[in-house]
């Protein structure tokens, strides 16, 4: 009795065991069924990650060409506001000849060439003021190398005055906001 009751606990261990091994070749064969089952949805997967990718790229090349577009029209806007500055910063030497001959004048303005002089001064300079030219204030200023060349250095005739554009032997010009001739100038120290 007991060798049968050894030889059921047997079969039943036995039986356990197959079932055991029924289960893992079932998991086997999920797992199996799954890897198949993923191969067959691999291509759909692929085509997928492929069309992420060109979607991808075609974002990129329409920002970049977007970045390009803006780039190329800027530049453009920017050569057609300047594109007369050599022209107009050749001019420039020939508005200074009219700013002396004016100041020659200065005591003398019942001189009949004086009104002609004025004439020609004010209609070249509107001229150049509709081209986008505009003279830099500089006197009283404080000095800025940005936009100013220190000539030289004098004794500030007041305390107020120092560091400040004192006098200017050259006249400075922007050019559609940008300078075209820096201001020569004399600063007080």
């Amino acid at each position: 009795m007991l060798k049968n009751k050894k030889k059921n606990m047997e079969n039943k261990d036995n039986q356990v065991h197959e079932e055991f091994i029924d289960n893992t070749a079932n998991a086997a064969e999920v797992q199996e069924s799954m890897a198949v089952a993923e191969e067959i949805a691999s291509p759909e997967k692929v085509l997928k990650d492929e069309l992420d990718l060109a979607n991808e790229k075609y974002l990129r090349l329409y920002a970049e060409f977007d970045n390009f577009r803006r780039r190329t029209s800027k530049e453009r806007v920017e050569l057609i506001q300047t594109a007369g500055k050599d022209v107009i910063k050749s001019m420039l030497p020939v508005l200074d000849d009219f700013d002396r001959a004016l100041k020659s004048f200065e005591g003398r303005e019942d001189d009949p060439a004086l009104e002609g002089i004025k004439l020609i001064a004010n209609k070249f300079r509107n001229t150049l003021v509709q081209q986008g030219l505009k003279e830099m204030e500089a006197i009283g200023q404080p000095f800025d190398a940005e936009v100013h060349e220190a000539i030289t250095n004098i004794p500030s005739p007041t305390e107020d005055m120092k560091g400040k554009v004192i006098d200017v032997v050259e006249k400075g010009y922007f050019l559609q906001d940008k300078v075209i001739r820096y201001a020569k100038v004399v600063v007080g120290a």
